[in-house]
């Protein structure tokens, strides 16, 4: 029996199985993978849900907001640790980049994950700021 490896848009994905991916790839260690509401509002939110399934359970996600023609932040890129290394996060970063062509494509990358993102082309980028929830601003 063969298998099927499918990407595809899933603007309607289930909170559940976002939750289930989030904690197979690691990055659930980094979202609020306990706030199943807080997650599903992340997915309500996002301009382009982009899925990778193999046999149809989900084992891939990346999730973008954008302004579909400047910049693009590409927030979530889950692979299961299963089927990491064998080209799904890359095809899904490509098709990421290939539904907002004009836009840049930008993302804080996981502690995990920093070596990764050259490898597939990306450049590092040495002016990105971050505050977090509970940091104030002066």
């Amino acid at each position: 029996m063969s298998s099927s490896l499918t990407y595809q848009a899933e603007p309607e994905l289930d909170p559940k199985d976002f939750q289930k991916l989030l904690i197979a790839s690691t990055l659930g260690e980094r979202r609020p993978v306990e706030d199943l509401e807080r997650l599903e509002k992340m997915l309500v939110n996002a301009d382009l849900i982009l899925t990778a399934r193999k046999d149809g359970e989900l084992i891939g996600i990346a999730r973008s907001i954008s302004d579909h023609c400047y910049s693009t932040y590409l927030s979530d890129l889950a692979v299961h640790s299963d089927y990491q290394k064998l080209g799904i996060g890359k095809m899904l970063v490509k098709l990421t980049k290939a539904a907002f062509p004009l836009a840049n494509l930008i993302l804080l990358s996981a502690p995990k994950a920093v070596a990764y993102y050259p490898k597939i082309g990306m450049k590092k980028h040495e002016h990105c700021y971050l505050s977090v929830p509970e940091d104030p601003i002066y």
